[in-house]
């Protein structure tokens, strides 16, 4: 891993590397033509013009890519920068010192050393520079000949370390960039693999479509369902002429239902553009979503049939209890002489009928569940009229209730659905409340996003804990009396209507909100 990190970095050095030796060559070209014309080499022509055939030649020997192989990337840039400054140097000596403006390319050159070297060597070589151009000065003070400012030299020797430590600093900025671009590349790699994978398994169709119509991607299961092998670069109107439209085909927040392609399958199709919600957009593309709505059918078709069974088998077993016993009666009945005996007898026949004809009506509404006739019920007077007819024994009866509801509070929902639901919950409030004033609470709130809840609780001894899974099981019930379908129905009624039916908290006694729309 190291070894693949190291590769990595030289060979995004190399590419620097390259164009700092395609200057190297020009500069080099330049003072071997036009050096003496430029003023550089008067004080010893002979030796200018040396120095720039050494370094044209060096230049050529390590700029092919075949030496940092050979010696490594590292000792090249090395060698290349001693090299040139040891060139500039003796130039510089040759051109009248540093009022040449030598030590300017001196500069250039170690701002490029420093973008391809590493660690302290940029150091080095803006120290070897500095003494080199103050070695220059003092052996032209040594020699007799006219010595230059060594404050203006010190100068030049400090802008040597600040433009090597900058451009030192400036490459480690660049690699750091490059290496979170690395990362985030791979990284976004990743994802649109996983994204690819979990489009091309996902079991709704997918199709990309660009502004004219024309399929630009698609996952294999949008081919299935249109009933076709592929679909890629296909136009939607030649696949199924209600794709003529893409905003009137697939209208409505949930898509609407179509049978499309030659399959004829009857598929749900939902659009959304591809930048915005808008799948009109002009200019944009627009991804359709199809899925298999006879499927989906089929399989709520599968749950409610095993459901029904269930259902069919606990009604059956429950059944079987009251009718034994009112068959038992009734025979006893015929034989029992006795006026009280017989009376006992007929009453156990009666509660026992009630008993079955409550759990078939019971069932015979939820076969209805799904007959709503949804409507903006005032909860206020509603509610206060199904209290009334729990109270109808009297003030003490009507004082176990407490109704906060505002007045202006409404629910949409079916109003025989409704009455079912609240004499259901409030039945079952009163059963196991104190009994004291107040101990049934009805309240309804308007909640967020223009919806009601409507809360029902009392101050009983609350649901055991263990019995809280199986609340809304069917024929689950803890009252002897009970059929076990009250909240079971409820619920399944609640749902019909596009509402929620849950179990709160559960301290000091039960609590149950219904929670729906405030107006159809």
């Amino acid at each position: 891993m190291h070894a693949d990190a190291d590769e990595r970095r030289n060979l995004a050095r190399r590419g620097p590397l390259r164009y700092l030796n395609l200057f190297r060559l020009i500069l080099a070209g330049l003072f071997l033509v036009a050096g003496l014309e430029l003023n550089l080499g008067a004080d010893a022509p002979k030796v200018f013009n040396a120095a720039a055939f050494a370094y044209l030649a060096a230049v050529l020997a390590l700029g092919f890519p075949d030496a940092a192989r050979r010696f490594g990337i590292d000792r090249v840039i090395t060698v290349q920068a001693v090299i040139d400054i040891a060139v500039l140097t003796v130039m510089m000596w040759a051109s009248g010192g540093y009022r040449s403006g030598l030590p300017v390319l001196m500069m250039v050159v170690l701002a490029g050393a420093g973008l391809v070297a590493e660690g302290r060597m940029v150091l080095f070589y803006a120290a070897l520079a500095t003494v080199a151009v103050l070695a220059e000065n003092v052996w032209r003070l040594v020699a007799g000949g006219r010595a230059a400012d060594f404050l203006q030299v010190a100068f030049v020797c400090t802008a040597f370390f600040g433009i090597a430590i900058t451009a030192r600093f400036l490459a480690l900025r660049a690699k750091a960039n490059e290496s979170l671009a690395v990362q985030r590349g791979e990284a976004l790699v990743k994802q649109q693999a996983v994204n690819e994978r979990i489009i091309r398994d996902m079991q709704d169709g997918v199709l990309v479509v660009d502004a004219d119509g024309i399929v630009r991607q698609a996952n294999p299961r949008a081919a299935e369902l249109l009933g076709l092998m592929s679909v890629d670069g296909l136009r939607l109107r030649h696949i199924d002429e209600a794709f003529a439209d893409v905003p009137a085909c697939c209208a409505g927040p949930d898509g609407s239902l179509r049978r499309l392609g030659p399959a004829g399958k009857l598929l749900r199709c939902r659009a959304i553009g591809a930048h915005d919600e808008d799948p009109g957009a002009a200019g944009g593309e627009t991804v359709l979503y199809l899925t298999d709505f006879e499927e989906i059918q089929t399989h709520i078709q599968q749950l409610k049939l095993a459901a029904l069974g269930r259902l069919t088998a606990s009604m059956a077993h429950e059944i079987r209890n009251p009718l034994s016993a009112v068959t038992q009666a009734a025979e006893l009945l015929t034989e029992e002489k006795r006026g009280e005996v017989q009376l006992r007898l007929v009453r156990i026949i009666n509660d026992n009928s009630r008993r079955i004809e409550r759990m078939i009506r019971d069932v015979l509404a939820l076969g209805r569940r799904d007959e709503t006739l949804p409507e903006a019920l005032p909860l206020a007077s509603f509610a206060g009229g199904l209290i009334d007819e729990f109270a109808l024994r009297g003030g003490a009866e009507r004082a176990i209730f407490a109704i906060d509801i505002p007045d202006d509070a409404t629910f949409a929902i079916d109003r025989a659905h409704m009455h079912q639901i609240l004499d259901n919950l409030i039945a079952n409030a009163r059963r196991y409340c104190s009994g004291g004033p107040g101990s049934v609470r009805v309240l309804a709130s308007v909640e967020p996003g223009g919806r009601t809840a409507v809360h029902v609780s009392d101050d009983g001894p609350g649901i055991a804990e263990s019995d809280l899974p199986r609340m809304f099981e069917p024929f689950f019930t803890t009252h002897p009396k009970g059929t076990g379908l009250g909240l079971y129905i409820s619920r399944e009624l609640a749902e019909a209507n596009g509402a929620t039916l849950e179990l709160r908290d559960n301290a000091p006694g039960a609590h149950f909100v219904l929670t729906g729309r405030s107006q159809p």
